[in-house]
């Protein structure tokens, strides 16, 4: 037994680390298990054997085009949006933040009705796989440069500021997508029901590679300022006089965030509830420290928005539900156990 309790802390150290590797060791082999899961089952079975088979073109013309582009693309959006969710949770100091709270995903819904309602021609011409996910793409940077404007010139880009901004963009949002509903058709209709539930079902490589890179370019730099966000926990004075850079911060968190964000519901539509459930679980295994929080993030969101995909597409077959109904029923019943586990 060790009698110096000077050491005490070391020791406990030491003892969480392999621990917290091995929780995030399991992370990663369940967000393995899910892509295999996901690429081998759906209307079509396709066992990886058959696929190599002499007599299975379909087949792999099914896998690579259609399934293996959606897998990748949920993956993606799961990832992204949980660590989004896990670094605007840290920013603001609130776990109720996620994504949709400062207008992007609001924005991005507002861009891709637009373009369903108005757009006809682009659509139904040579561009149409670039149209929608470039028209949501445009409304999450607009919001974007909206609220970096207006939160920078009227509350020295304050956390109270980008809050009440993004609650304004978001109630504007809604009215913008109303009104659309309003003048759209049963056909456009229908489309921009099933966009504003959140679907893969558009996934195709000529959009997956892009918004990949864009979501990934996004994303990174926040993986860099775990640190950061971990001083900031103890207060915004208490941060910048041990050396963080806090206004810096807060503009490198929003706009990555929101960059990321965008790129992915530019093409899944919106996803309810992975940035907001997520960033929680993975505190449970993890702990607080952002170090290992953001990885943790990414590597279960993807899981579950992988799973989340297979079960939308496999529980209702030949019909296929939204993705955002799947991840609301398995987010809400959890939300609702963690405020009565932290209940005093």
């Amino acid at each position: 037994m060790n009698s110096n309790p000077a050491l005490a802390p070391e020791v406990a150290v030491g003892r969480l680390l392999p621990a917290r590797a091995m929780a995030l060791a399991l992370l990663a082999a369940a967000l393995l298990g899910t892509l295999t899961l996901a690429l081998a089952v759906g209307a079509m079975p396709m066992p990886f054997a058959d696929i190599l088979g002499d007599e299975a073109a379909l087949q792999r013309r099914v896998f690579t085009g259609i399934r293996a582009p959606r897998v990748a693309l949920a993956g993606l959006v799961g990832a992204v949006l949980a660590v989004s969710g896990a670094a605007l949770q840290g920013l603001f100091r609130n776990p109720l933040a996620d994504p949709g709270l400062i207008g992007v995903s609001s924005g991005a819904a507002l861009g891709a009705v637009a373009m369903i309602v108005l757009g006809r021609g682009l659509l139904g011409g040579p561009l149409a796989v670039y149209a929608l996910p470039l028209a949501a793409m445009l409304g999450a940077v607009l919001v974007t440069l909206f609220l970096w404007a207006f939160a920078s010139r009227y509350g020295q880009f304050s956390i109270v500021t980008i809050l009440l901004v993004g609650i304004a963009l978001n109630a504007l949002a809604a009215v913008g997508v109303g009104a659309f509903q309003y003048l759209s058709d049963d056909g456009q209709l229908r489309t921009l029901t099933f966009w504003m539930l959140g679907s893969f079902g558009r996934a195709s490589w000529p959009t997956v590679w892009p918004a990949a890179l864009a979501m990934a370019a996004a994303a990174a730099p926040l993986f860099f300022v775990a640190r950061a966000l971990d001083l900031l926990q103890l207060g915004e004075s208490e941060a910048f006089h041990l050396g963080v850079a806090v206004k810096r911060l807060k503009r490198r968190v929003i706009l990555c965030a929101a960059a990321a964000v965008g790129a992915g519901v530019a093409l899944s539509g919106i996803i309810g509830f992975v940035g907001l459930v997520v960033p929680h679980l993975v505190r449970l295994l993890l702990g607080a420290s952002h170090r290992w929080v953001l990885p943790g993030a990414a590597l279960l969101g993807g899981a579950l928005t992988v799973g989340a995909d297979l079960l939308a597409r496999t529980i209702a077959v030949p019909a296929e539900i939204p993705v955002s109904l799947v991840t609301s029923a398995l987010g809400a019943p959890f939300f609702l156990w963690l405020i009565a586990r932290v209940r005093p």
